[in-house]
């Protein structure tokens, strides 16, 4: 298996898997030049791993300069439970860290129990004392 930074020209390969792996939350956000674009910024720091030519998981970080996020980490069923997603966060921790990022943040859905025990055995610490909301920026101000 090779693991190596995340390029657009991979873009359909980890769409399809993104699609096909569960408790994905894909949006516009997702598309092709929103990808070029948060890959361009946050340069190195996506990894995918392929074995035999084929992209078999992948994870999509980055940073705001304060802290840094994973986003979309995926590994196809037929690959779990060979350390590829605790390669692919590694890299991704490690890829922050070197920008001088001092915490990372994944965001993962309550019903993600799965998800839930793998950042937790990784070493990430599930917070209570935070919500998370969100704003459509299409969408009208409220005054």
């Amino acid at each position: 298996m090779k693991i190596r930074p995340m390029t657009i020209g991979d873009y359909d390969e980890v769409f399809a898997l993104w699609q096909i792996t569960s408790k994905r939350a894909l949006s516009a956000a997702d598309e092709r030049s929103q990808i070029e674009r948060y890959l361009h910024r946050n340069e190195g720091m996506s990894q995918v791993a392929v074995i035999d030519g084929k992209i078999v998981g992948t994870v999509l970080a980055g940073h705001d300069g304060r802290r840094g996020f994973i986003h979309h980490m995926a590994v196809l069923p037929d690959y779990r439970r060979r350390h590829i997603g605790h390669k692919l966060a590694q890299r991704a921790v490690e890829q922050i860290a070197a920008d001088g990022i001092d915490k990372t943040h994944i965001f993962c859905y309550q019903n993600n129990e799965t998800g839930q025990n793998f950042w937790r055995d990784f070493g990430f610490e599930k917070r209570d004392d935070v919500f998370v909301f969100s704003f459509d920026n299409h969408k009208e101000i409220l005054s």
